[in-house]
């Protein structure tokens, strides 16, 4: 314990006070101001980079929503305005499936296929286009701030459209058919499109199978049947 007595003592001498606060309380302080720095800036960094990320991902849903608001009225734009939002849909499409999140494969996908549904039912006095742009709008919002409820919800939708018949409804191919000869009439300008699948029809004759006329076996054990007399009189 002469050690720490002699440490205690030197401590509280004029020597010790001037080590102390000459060298000790300066190197201490720099200490702790280097580590609260380095807490605050990767703090702000961090925040930064989440701003970044977040602002990413907004620009690459608000594209996906704009190519949505156009496939909606499909059917009431020129050509040349179709080609142009068919290039910007294009371009949303990589932009999602390049983002570092959780399910932006699915969100492209699920996109994809509900852009060419509302292209679809874009035609005039038709609300499915509308009711699938609102769900398209609030789903892409919803992934946007929770990424793994979306991504569960997408890949639900896209399993339950691999197995659904792919067929159009009849009613909706008249009703684009009647929008475009609307859009022709009215501009002069033909329609061009996507050709939609209207649904099967069985035209094959189904063939009559008539039966063949049934010959009974003969019965081996029935009585013979005694032959007519020739009435032909043999000549002389």
């Amino acid at each position: 314990m002469q050690w720490w007595n002699n440490l205690v003592d030197w401590f509280y001498s004029e020597d010790g006070q001037r080590v102390l606060v000459s060298a000790v309380i300066p190197f201490v302080a720099i200490v702790v101001a280097g580590v609260v720095g380095a807490l605050i800036g990767r703090g702000a960094v961090k925040r930064l980079v989440a701003q970044r990320d977040h602002e990413t991902r907004a620009a690459a849903v608000t594209a996906l929503i704009s190519a949505g608001q156009n496939a909606a009225r499909w059917h009431s734009q020129s050509p040349a305005a179709r080609e142009h939002a068919e290039h910007l849909a294009n371009d949303a499409d990589v932009m999602v499936r390049l983002l570092p999140i959780s399910g932006a494969s699915y969100a492209a996908d699920w996109a994809s296929h509900q852009l060419a549904d509302m292209r679809t039912n874009s035609v005039s006095f038709s609300y499915q286009a509308d009711q699938t742009l609102a769900e398209y709008r609030e789903r892409l919002v919803l992934w946007l701030h929770k990424p793994n409820k979306g991504r569960k919800m997408f890949a639900a939708d896209l399993e339950r459209w691999r197995y659904e018949d792919q067929a159009t409804d009849p009613v909706i191919v008249e009703q684009q058919k009647w929008a475009e000869e609307q859009f022709t009439a009215a501009t002069d300008q033909p329609v061009a499109h996507e050709p939609l699948l209207e649904p099967a029809t069985d035209t094959a004759e189904t063939s009559v199978i008539t039966p063949a006329a049934v010959v009974e076996p003969e019965d081996r054990y029935s009585s013979p049947v005694a032959s007519e007399p020739s009435t032909d009189t043999p000549a002389r």
